[in-house]
């Protein structure tokens, strides 16, 4: 093949720079786009050669690929502090730990969520640091899940709570007293939640978070009563101190009382631990798909 060979000042040449110039720039912009497809801003910092009608039309035309929303379970209790006892010796602790782990398992299921908990193993974690942990890790949504006791025995079924300065009935205030517990290190007395916090409730409770929260509880109830045995009022409020995450609907799930034998029983059943996380999967399915206005996750 005879090589051309193009003088340094010749028209033609100029033109071949020219193209070879056009094709890199057009191959940079494709890799651009396949590679930063859904981060609009940074695509028209880095497409800053194409004027700006090019570049929007590029970010319309990409794929958003959003994160997953993420949830936060919280297994109630843990370490030294085992929360309620059973008739035949339960500890709270240890099934609302098996029961957050049958729910992550149920929810990563889907596909659509990412999963963490508060707590792993059997260990202690105040409550304001669960709250500091479903700020830290940006959650979508806050479950903590406990199992309560009553004097009477006869008392079953499952109840779901949100954040309120003031309990709605005087079980469910003492509910709070006991959830809201013992501090790390302590010598097992009930503590009350410091006076700074209540001065938070306000921001932490603003208007969006509690008909997100309302709206959780609401699904939920519906959810578990198709299954599972709930109470005569099972949504109630209370200033839960580990309901206090500032813009994220939290909610606090009793899923039976360890007090009554069947609902002992059953909480140690991994059958109706999976009935429970299927239950509240699709209430957080329903959830999430629900059409909304409050800006919210």
């Amino acid at each position: 093949m005879k090589q051309i060979v193009l003088h340094r000042n010749s028209p033609y040449r100029v033109k071949v720079i020219r193209w070879r110039m056009l094709t890199a720039m057009q191959i940079r912009r494709r890799l651009v786009l396949r590679r930063f497809a859904g981060g609009g801003t940074f695509f028209c910092m880095l497409l800053g050669n194409m004027d700006r009608h090019t570049a929007q039309g590029a970010v319309a035309g990409a794929v958003v690929d959003r994160p997953r929303p993420l949830v936060i379970l919280d297994p109630g209790h843990g370490g030294h502090d085992p929360g309620a006892t059973g008739v035949s010796g339960t500890l709270e602790k240890d099934v609302t730990l098996a029961s957050a782990f049958a729910l992550k398992a149920s929810l990563e299921a889907e596909g659509r969520y990412r999963v963490e908990l508060t707590r792993t193993q059997d260990h202690y974690v105040a409550p304001d640091d669960r709250v500091d942990i479903a700020h830290d890790l940006g959650a979508s949504l806050f479950l903590s899940m406990h199992a309560d006791q009553l004097a009477d025995p006869a008392v079953r079924g499952a109840s779901v709570y949100t954040l309120a300065r003031r309990a709605s009935d005087a079980e469910t205030e003492a509910l709070a007293e006991r959830e809201n517990g013992l501090i790390a290190g302590g010598d097992g007395r009930l503590a009350h939640a410091p006076p700074e916090v209540s001065g938070i409730l306000a921001s932490l409770a603003a208007r969006e978070t509690r008909a997100a929260s309302t709206r959780i509880a609401h699904q939920l109830v519906r959810d578990l009563r198709r299954r599972l045995p709930v109470l005569p009022s099972p949504e109630r409020r209370a200033n839960f101190t580990v309901l206090h995450a500032a813009g994220i609907p939290s909610v606090l799930i009793e899923m039976g009382f360890l007090s009554n034998s069947e609902d002992e029983a059953a909480l140690n059943d991994p059958a109706h631990r999976e009935v429970i996380a299927r239950a509240m999967t699709r209430a957080v399915n329903a959830w999430f798909a629900a059409p909304r206005d409050d800006g919210l996750l």
